[in-house]
């Protein structure tokens, strides 16, 4: 790739996006992986949790790549 091309990458936020839903998913995976790992509620309700805020702004992320939503257009 060319420093040009590389560039324009970086401006580009829809590869920011991409790069940031891509390190939310592995920690959503993580923490529901850890969900099953521990015997205490607590701390079970808490990764769970955990999963399902980032999800919710991995999918913020994903409408704004798409301009799915008046915010982001």
């Amino acid at each position: 790739m060319t420093t040009e091309r590389r560039d324009q990458s970086r401006n580009d936020p829809a590869h920011h996006y991409a790069r940031i839903r891509a390190m939310l998913s592995e920690v959503i995976h993580h923490a529901r992986d850890d969900v099953d790992a521990v015997d205490d509620p607590k701390a079970r309700a808490l990764f769970e949790t955990t999963a399902e805020v980032l999800a919710g702004l991995c999918r913020a992320y994903e409408h704004a790549a798409a301009k799915s939503e008046p915010a982001w257009r």
